[in-house]
């Protein structure tokens, strides 16, 4: 059985790390459900790559299973407050990762 990341995480933001990063945190119900994303797409750098057209070399993801969180962490398009930034505050982009399958019983990805 498939679910998305929107459908598992109990709460899921982004924001800015500074004025050239972007951090994402996805924070799941418990640590079964926890354990579960951490070993699937979702904490894979090329799945984020694929997402957000970056490359997978600058993404760092942080796994802390004692806050049943996923954090990942990537350089942003466009330095904040530029003429071409689109979300000043980066709130809006975890959006792309929302609909990111994560199977049950996967197995330990590479990142």
């Amino acid at each position: 059985m498939k679910t998305t990341v929107g459908e598992l995480a109990s709460h899921v933001r982004s924001k800015n790390a500074g004025p050239f990063w972007i951090t994402i945190d996805l924070f799941f119900p418990d640590t079964d459900t926890y354990r579960r994303a951490s070993t699937s797409p979702i904490a894979d750098t090329a799945t984020i790559a694929a997402r957000y057209s970056i490359d997978p070399a600058g993404i760092r993801i942080f796994l802390l299973p004692d806050l049943a969180a996923i954090k990942i962490s990537f350089p942003r398009p466009t330095h904040q407050g530029s003429i071409h930034d689109r979300d000043m505050h980066a709130g809006q982009q975890y959006v792309p990762l929302l609909d990111v399958e994560i199977p049950s019983g996967v197995n330990k990805q590479q990142h």
